[in-house]
């Protein structure tokens, strides 16, 4: 089994390429959302597609397929990483925690309370307090990877470990905050499949397929509950077992994890990116640009991320509770703080959670403020790094 340490390395390595192929993705998106594409692209994204059996059926759009049924492969990843980071990662380490764990906090409560300020007069409005909430671990990794052995170890796993906790923050904003009406026929159907899932890992059973079909079911039954059905994919993803005492070589959660890294970071999320990161930009005006829902967002990435965190961290350090990652300095630090208000890939999702039944696009784009906030978060960070960080020849 590959070592905690071979395993990061392998993970960094791969959400440098991936971040790239996700920007790629969603410029490709603008290109084709103003250009004589659009109508294709439009079209594209509303196919009806349609699962029936029996009196069971499911009709989607095509790009609710991809929010609800691709990205609950994603969220399965993120529960993986999450149960492993916990069990034997390093986040095992209580005293490891704490600094991340910090700055997630920061890093969400400041910039909703940043969003509320600007919106708080406008209670559809409101619904979007989440979305600067979120950090993009895969842009943020991929533009922290550009300085190669620059970055010290522990600075890499600070960002690695307080997006996991962001992302854990909102998968239980998306479960408590951004579900409809509830079916509760739906809702037991899945919870009767959550209890099919503790059977099975609390009798030791290894065989992934199992799991994959009371997944499947659970997945269906959220879906039909009311209550977002990505979170099955987390669900899931914490009663996979992480040892087999029969072949202590192989790790069924390791393995499924490695298995998923590739097709979630070079397929799934490039098509999500492709299907939400459209913005048309014609007949956009300043009024657009300024609306306090944009402002918000861009706000909340670019300022309350990088605030939230720096405050949150340093009253940690200053209180003895953490302190600086080891081989990090304040500026390093700081960069890195920056950097977390990338939040392009969740801020997306969760926009479209938060706006789906306020019909808002036709007033304003939300998305316009994640590309502003996120774009700015990522040079700002850059050039801090840049700056902070030691020279090649100084790190040798």
């Amino acid at each position: 089994m590959k070592s905690a340490a071979a395993f990061l390395q392998a993970f960094l390595k791969q959400e440098q390429t991936a971040g790239l192929l996700l920007m790629g993705a969603a410029v490709l998106a603008m290109i084709a959302a103003n250009s004589p594409l659009a109508p294709a692209y439009g079209l594209l994204l509303d196919t009806p597609v349609a699962v029936q059996v029996g009196a069971l059926a499911i009709h989607k759009p095509l790009l609710l397929w991809v929010n609800d049924g691709l990205m609950a492969v994603f969220f399965l990843l993120v529960g993986l990483e999450l149960k492993r980071e916990f069990v034997e990662g390093e986040l095992a380490d209580r005293r490891a925690i704490i600094l991340p764990l910090l700055g997630a906090i920061g890093g969400m409560v400041v910039p909703a309370g940043l969003y509320a300020f600007f919106n708080w007069h406008d209670p559809v409005a409101l619904q979007g307090w989440a979305i600067p909430a979120a950090t993009d671990i895969a842009f943020a990794l991929g533009i922290l990877a550009l300085f190669g052995s620059r970055v010290p170890l522990a600075l890499k796993v600070f960002l690695t470990s307080l997006a996991i906790f962001d992302d854990l923050g909102a998968i239980l904003i998306i479960a408590f905050f951004y579900t409809s009406q509830i079916s509760l026929t739906a809702l037991a159907v899945a919870t009767l499949m959550v209890a099919v899932l503790f059977c099975l890992n609390r009798f030791g059973v290894m065989s992934r397929s199992l799991y994959f079909v009371a997944g499947a079911v659970m997945w269906i039954g959220l879906l039909k509950s009311g209550v977002h059905a990505t979170l099955a994919g987390v669900v899931l993803a914490f009663f996979i077992p992480i040892n087999n005492p029969a072949d202590p070589e192989h790790s069924p959660l390791r393995d499924l994890e490695e298995d998923l890294h590739a097709a979630v970071a070079y397929v799934i999320l490039p098509v999500f990116a492709f299907c939400n990161g459209g913005i048309a930009f014609a007949g956009l005006g300043l009024d657009a640009l300024l609306h306090p829902i944009p402002v918000g967002i861009a706000a909340g990435l670019f300022v309350g991320k990088q605030l939230g965190i720096v405050a949150f961290c340093g009253l940690g350090i200053l209180l003895g509770l953490a302190k600086l990652p080891e081989g990090s300095n304040r500026g390093s630090f700081y960069g890195v703080s920056v950097l977390a208000g990338v939040g392009f890939t969740m801020s997306l999702f969760i926009g479209s959670l938060a706006f789906e039944q306020a019909a808002l696009d036709a007033i304003v784009d939300e998305r316009l403020g994640i590309v502003v906030g996120s774009l700015a978060s990522g040079l700002l960070g850059y050039l801090i790094l840049a700056l902070s960080l030691p020279k090649a020849a100084e790190k040798a």
